[in-house]
């Protein structure tokens, strides 16, 4: 049976605390990378130079930055599935033209504190 989280239209949602400032619109899979459009809402704003640089960072290779990027989004921004429930641990990319590329896992990496 396919996972329902993966369906292209399923809407993944992206969470500064309570306040949801990033809704996902799955337009297709490559496994293990889901991709989306992006609808930014309030509070999305404060982020996009975050993800601008991880996006820099990532063509340049400087995996360094990129990793550091990695650790800053994910001690600020949490993500939801389309049913709702909290997602454990995800690598996401958003892209300057308005897409978004992650990978997501049922269990945390690990602590990510810095």
């Amino acid at each position: 049976m396919a996972n329902p989280n993966l369906t292209t239209g399923g809407i993944w949602r992206l969470h500064r605390g309570d306040q949801e400032i990033a809704r996902l619109t799955v337009i297709g899979t490559d496994m293990p990378w889901i991709y989306a459009e992006v609808e930014t809402l309030p509070g999305f704003e404060e982020f996009r130079p975050l993800f601008a640089e991880q996006e820099r960072a990532n063509e340049k290779e400087d995996w360094e930055q990129a990793g550091a990027c990695y650790t800053q989004i994910r001690n600020a921004l949490a993500m939801s599935f389309p049913d709702g429930s909290p997602v454990a641990e995800f690598m996401l990319v958003i892209y300057d033209d308005g897409t978004a590329g992650w990978r997501f896992h049922d269990e945390r990496f690990g602590a990510v504190n810095q």
